[in-house]
């Protein structure tokens, strides 16, 4: 049995296999549910990150809100429908990482998918501190409390995936349709006013609108255009996950992404129209997405029904990085640029391991920031325009190596859709690098160098275990069991007994120190193993400084330097306690004895477990 798997689809015994399970997969809806949480939360901050940007240049600026909300629909059209020939291309998942693979080389895969990883961190990270501050905001009296109300949801939303993604996808269904269908209402009803049926909500907040208006020039627009591009994150891990989906994966996948698309892009554009309609400027301390709800539907309980439904959305749109990440992670531990432990699979089709490493580093991020979104925001997104860039660029190569029908048409899609994201990743990088950026510019590399750095060890042990090759025939070597002692009892005679089933010769060994106790007890073995007579030889070593692991593994070299054809294994034994608390009781010698054999010898260590009934 070889001891290092190095095949990452190898499934423990006890899991399920990667084919079964179809219950444990996504439909369209519930895919929908758990994969678009992210995109559907983003009009809560999109529309407002425009905003802002316009607002640095008066009321002039502000309404240029449509036309440049219109071009991130465009541009949202444009990814969609290159994530559906995606989809299609890689049913295997993976997105901008599959396509680069294929198609760029493997450094450039790396970069997507390392940026899609700092992507998805961060994701989990801003969304639920966002969600977090809507809930002090309301409740100002737990502000202080935020950094643990932050973990606590975060530990909530990992029970939850750790349970399988078909039922965070249901758990989630029902928050998603409300939050949607409250800002359809909040879009409808805005469209038949003339003017607001209330400003309460900004009534005494300060308008953060510049005084003097001033021209609006092609550089602000471009920065209000990348920053409303916020909106688009999450537009990618419906193909990161299709994998994911129930059979037929690709048309169901499909389906959930031109799904989410559709009603990504009617809620921009709608809330940009009702932004204009009702002429709101952002104010200190209102959400636009506020101002609209109380100016659409006033300030009563529907007003507070909207608050509530984007305080909970965003908190769990966390769950998109929960279902994309896990699955890129595999795609990364099958290609070896990861430990393999990420390639299996429990029960339930969850990737536990992804799924609680995504969780502890984002857990670390919130103690890091404190729960301040704004500590996180600044680094947020850039990551998505990378991995956007790259899977449009792979699949103008691909359509250009395929030439199949209507091939150059895609190959114009893909192609604006890559100079629009590449120019977007350009600017947000430049305007945001001194807010914090900087960090992802320095984590970008550092990442690319880990998965590197896992390839080359595995390369190394794929080298050293001759994988690929044809072994030399398996033969029979003398081989010599050594068993550890300190006493005579019944696992004594259970560990002699097992040691004659495995080896053509065994020796018990023991260790006897200087001290006159310790003498006294060594004698008291000796004189009881001779009136025993198991058959075995009691061998004795001495050892000055009360070590027990050392002085085995010098005889077990010794052993090994004289007879170099002997197969030698040590054999440990040891008690299996009755209850789990009852290990506290154990003193861990057999634990010393092998961590000292496996560091100094090349022996085979056998832990015998004898188990108390």
């Amino acid at each position: 049995m070889t001891v290092l798997s190095t095949e990452p689809d190898a499934v423990p015994a006890g899991e399920e296999p990667p084919d079964a399970g179809e219950r444990q997969r996504l439909t369209a809806v519930t895919g929908l549910a758990a994969l678009s949480l992210d995109a559907m939360a983003s009009v809560a901050y999109g529309p407002e990150a425009i905003v802002l940007v316009l607002a640095g240049v008066g009321a002039r600026g502000l309404g240029f809100t449509l036309p440049v909300t219109l071009v991130i629909a465009g541009l949202l059209a444009v990814l969609v429908a290159s994530y559906r020939q995606v989809i299609a291309a890689f049913p295997d998942g993976g997105g901008s990482y599959a396509v680069a693979k294929a198609h760029l080389g493997p450094r450039t895969s790396l970069v997507a998918a390392a940026s899609l990883i700092l992507d998805y961190v961060l994701n989990v990270a801003v969304a639920v501190t966002a969600g977090v501050a809507a809930l002090t905001s309301a409740f100002p009296a737990l502000y202080g409390d935020r950094m643990w109300l932050c973990l606590a949801v975060l530990a909530l939303i990992t029970g939850v995936n750790l349970r399988g993604i078909v039922e965070s996808a249901k758990a989630f269904i029902v928050p998603t349709a409300v939050f949607v269908g409250a800002i359809f209402v909040l879009i409808g009803v805005g469209l038949f006013r003339s003017e607001p049926v209330s400003t309460a909500t900004a009534a005494g907040h300060a308008s953060v609108v510049a005084d003097n208006a001033t021209s609006v020039g092609a550089l602000l627009l471009l920065k209000a255009f990348a920053s409303g591009c916020s909106a688009l994150t999450g537009v990618e891990a419906i193909a990161n996950a299709v994998p994911s989906f129930r059979v037929p994966r690709v048309q169901r996948a499909q389906r959930a992404e031109v799904a989410l698309g559709a009603v990504l892009g009617v809620m921009l554009i709608g809330l940009a129209v009702l932004i204009g309609r009702f002429h709101l400027q952002p104010v200190a301390g209102v959400t636009v997405l506020a101002q609209l709800a109380d100016a659409s539907l006033g300030h009563n309980w529907a007003f507070y029904v909207i608050q509530f439904a984007t305080m909970i959305l965003l908190a769990l749109s966390a769950n998109t990085s929960f279902g994309g990440l896990p699955v890129l992670l595999k795609l990364l531990a099958r290609d070896n640029y990861l430990p393999h432990v990420f390639a299996l699979k429990a029960d339930r089709q969850v990737h536990r391991h992804g799924v609680l490493a995504l969780a502890v580093v984002s857990a670390a991020l919130l103690v890091f920031s404190g729960g301040d979104t704004n500590t996180l925001v600044p680094m947020f997104a850039i990551g998505v325009f990378v991995g956007f860039t790259i899977a449009q660029v792979g699949m103008v190569r691909h359509w250009r190596l395929e030439r199949g029908r209507g091939w150059r048409g895609k190959v114009l899609l893909n192609g604006f859709g890559a100079l629009l994201t590449g120019v977007s990743a350009v600017v947000v990088s430049a305007s945001k690098f001194a807010e914090g950026a900087w960090l992802i510019v320095v984590a970008l590399p550092l990442l690319i160098a880990a998965f590197v750095a896992v390839h080359r060890a595995y390369d190394r042990i794929a080298e050293r275990l001759g994988l690929g090759r044809i072994p030399e025939p398996p033969h029979r070597d003398r081989s010599l069991v050594i068993v550890p002692v300190s006493s005579l009892s019944r696992l004594t005679s259970e560990a002699l007994t097992a040691a004659a089933s495995l080896g053509d010769e065994v020796r018990a060994v023991t260790v006897g120190y200087p001290d006159p106790e310790d003498r006294t007890q060594l004698h008291a073995l000796e004189r009881a193993w001779t009136e025993w007579d198991p058959g075995v030889p009691l061998v004795r070593l001495s050892c000055a400084r009360r070590s027990l692991g050392r002085p085995i593994a010098a005889y077990v070299r010794e052993v090994a330097a004289a007879e170099p054809a002997t197969r030698i294994t040590v054999l440990i034994p040891e008690v299996e306690p009755e209850r789990l608390w009852q290990r506290l009781l154990q003193n861990q010698r057999g634990a010393l004895v092998a961590h000292a054999v496996r560091r100094e010898t090349d022996a085979v260590i056998c832990r015998l477990r004898f188990r108390l009934l």
